[in-house]
């Protein structure tokens, strides 16, 4: 329903000057919401609207980790006590509609870049097995109406992201043209509305004339000083902030802290401020069927019950589920939330470390800040939005090494097949084009050419692979030939666009900026006590030792993300040889957590205290995600107090 805000006409305006009496300011005694006087707005509020799919979490105290034996001896989860504040969490799991929903709006608006819908695509091969035949859900998983509402699987954390960052943009856009702001505009084709866009005065399509708010600031118009006159139809327009309490904040994953609290749902357990049972799973007791007699017995969750056992015998199957189930399968927690154990994993923001939890913080506690800050021009404003597809040209360079070894049999990493060169000289030819592109975007980067860097990767996209083809096709020599590379390059380096037309610019804040604070100074934090150079062997505590390797480190010739866990390109590290691609260690700053059991755990996995971690970039059948969102001001809601 249509809120009743005051402000969404410049009729409002009229009747606010014709009021004689405002509410004044309690430290200068001055009117609010006066033009006659200078019109600082106090906009009327009371509280945050919830957004779609979203249930309040009412945060709170409690027991971050194992309450479970360690069976897998990892001993990453020791139990602390921490505090959560509240927030918002998807009542169920992402479905594979809502991703179609998603998938729908990227391939009619991005008409321009057909690779940004390539990289949204969720990787249906994930249910292939070497020795399981699992073909139907490959072609009909996601998109068969059967499996509609069953939650999404095949995605990536990097693409869950996207997914939170759409959503949040087609939610205020879609509470702008509710309360008549905005106007219905489905054709916004290669740039489409964003909330950071519209709040830096960037997106002016579909603005509704009718709809605008009054800018009660006089010296914008509508007020004459010198003869004490106000016509509000000569007042100025403005565009809606956030101190307005319109739009709602981002959408985002949850931190891991923010899902196991959740998940445990102690809100259904507490009296007072007693905890009177503490939980294993979701729901009381220790088993994981239900107690209730007019259920009893039937299962709590989808999991793998034994060696083999899926889904039960045939006549009363106890899970009822051979897979993946329905998004509103089960019986919720005492939150309302589905599905916090078994059915799929769930991808959560943290970065994975061994040994978060002695280190986080006991106040929300989160591993994997890199904070940002919006680029600004040379007069101080926000700089223009992108109106280019943007690449991380450093990922698709080492991409394209590991693929041309894969492809001549020379990869560092052996699967239990014999190695074939595959490469061809045409491939070859090909390949050294692309590189050739590459080499240039990254020579453009290094001049700080950010747009022209990643035009120059968009060209390989639009012009090379298919003059390239052409030129075989017009090959008398190659007639019948086909380049099988073509297709796997395009949706390999799709994976590595970092940043799509109408999003504002942002970069990473530098110390030379926070030389005076003291809560940080850089901006990534991710290997803050685990992973950074003071953390290593090679930490500046011992000189003797160490300061051959620090000097490396300080020169730039070693990597100092690397000291620790490494997973990328570099020629050696403490005189150990490592070629370009060869893992070290399975952790890396791309090492991203994942909770909760899927349909092919054991209940073990149902306890919301364990943990494991996969590469941001890659994805399974087994995990989904679920989204969340901040709360703003009481924890609790209006009126708790009173």
């Amino acid at each position: 329903m249509k809120r009743s805000i005051y402000f969404l006409g410049l009729f409002v305006a009229a009747f606010l000057t014709s009021c004689t009496e405002y509410e004044t300011s309690s430290i200068t005694g001055w009117d609010y919401n006066n033009p006659k006087n200078g019109g600082f707005q106090k906009v009327p509020y009371a509280e945050q609207e919830t957004g779609p799919g979203l249930i309040l979490v009412e945060g709170g105290t409690f027991t971050m980790g194992r309450i479970e034996q360690d069976v897998t001896y990892e001993n990453h989860n020791v139990p602390r006590r921490v505090t959560v504040s509240s927030f918002y969490m998807d009542e169920t799991e992402i479905s594979n509609f809502h991703w179609c929903e998603y998938l729908y709006w990227v391939g009619r608006t991005y008409t321009d870049f057909p690779m940004i819908y390539k990289k949204a695509l969720p990787d249906t091969l994930c249910w292939r097995e070497k020795l399981g035949f699992n073909e139907k859900y490959v072609e009909y998983y996601l998109r068969h109406p059967a499996y509609r509402d069953y939650p999404v699987v095949g995605i990536s954390w990097n693409q869950a992201n996207d997914f939170a960052a759409w959503r949040t943009d087609r939610v205020n856009e879609y509470i702008l043209i509710r309360e008549g702001i905005l106007l219905m505009n489905p054709n916004q084709q290669n740039e489409p509305f964003t909330t950071d866009a519209y709040f830096a005065g960037q997106y002016e399509q579909g603005l509704n004339p009718q709809g605008q708010i009054a800018d009660l600031d006089p010296s914008k118009g509508g007020y004459d000083p010198t003869t004490g006159k106000f016509k509000p139809r000569d007042m100025a327009t403005r565009i809606v902030k956030m101190s307005d309490g319109i739009l709602l904040p981002r959408y985002r994953l949850p931190t891991e802290a923010e899902w196991e609290f959740a998940a445990y749902g102690l809100i259904g357990n507490t009296i007072d401020e007693r905890i009177i049972e503490k939980r294993l799973y979701p729901w009381d007791g220790h088993w994981v069927r239900n107690p209730q007699e007019n259920f009893q017995g039937d299962m709590l969750a989808n999991f793998v019950r034994g060696r083999g056992d899926y889904m039960g015998v045939a006549g009363h199957l106890n899970d009822n589920a051979d897979i993946t189930a329905p998004i509103y399968s089960y019986w919720p927690n005492d939150y309302g939330l589905y599905n916090m154990a078994g059915n799929v994993s769930e991808w959560v923001s943290d970065v994975y470390r061994p040994l978060s939890s002695e280190d986080v913080d006991e106040f929300r506690p989160y591993r994997g800040n890199v904070f940002k800050t919006k680029t600004l021009n040379a007069s101080g404003a926000v700089d223009e939005k992108y109106d280019a597809t943007i690449y991380d040209i450093y990922g698709i360079e080492q991409y394209l090494i590991e693929f041309r070894a894969e492809r001549q049999g020379k990869a560092e990493r052996k699967y239990g097949y014999s190695p074939k060169n595959l490469l061809d000289s045409v491939e070859t030819e090909l390949l050294n084009t692309v590189d050739q592109y590459v080499q240039d975007a990254k020579k453009l980067l290094e001049d700080k050419q950010i747009i022209e860097a990643s035009v120059k990767i968009q060209e390989i996209f639009d012009n090379v692979f298919e003059d390239f083809e052409m030129q075989v096709e017009q090959d008398v020599n190659l007639t019948g030939y086909s380049i099988q590379i073509s297709p796997m390059l395009r949706v390999g380096m799709a994976n590595y666009i970092v940043n799509t037309p109408g999003n504002v610019k942002m970069r990473n804040v530098t110390a030379e900026e926070n030389m005076k604070r003291s809560n940080y100074r850089i901006a990534d934090n991710i290997d803050y006590l685990d992973g950074d150079l003071k953390s290593s062997k090679w930490h500046p505590g011992d000189p003797d030792f160490n300061d051959p390797i620090i000097s490396e480190f300080n020169a730039g010739t070693k990597n100092e993300d690397y000291a620790m866990y490494q997973r990328g390109p570099e020629a050696s590290l403490g005189g150990i040889k490592n070629p370009a691609g060869a893992p070290t260690t399975l952790i890396s700053d791309k090492s991203r957590v994942f909770k909760g059991a899927s349909w092919r755990d054991r209940a073990y996995y149902l306890n919301p205290g364990t943990r494991r971690f996969l590469e941001e970039d890659r994805s399974t059948s087994t995990i989904g995600f679920r989204c969340a969102m901040d709360r703003i001001g009481s924890p609790t809601g209006i009126g708790v107090f009173k």
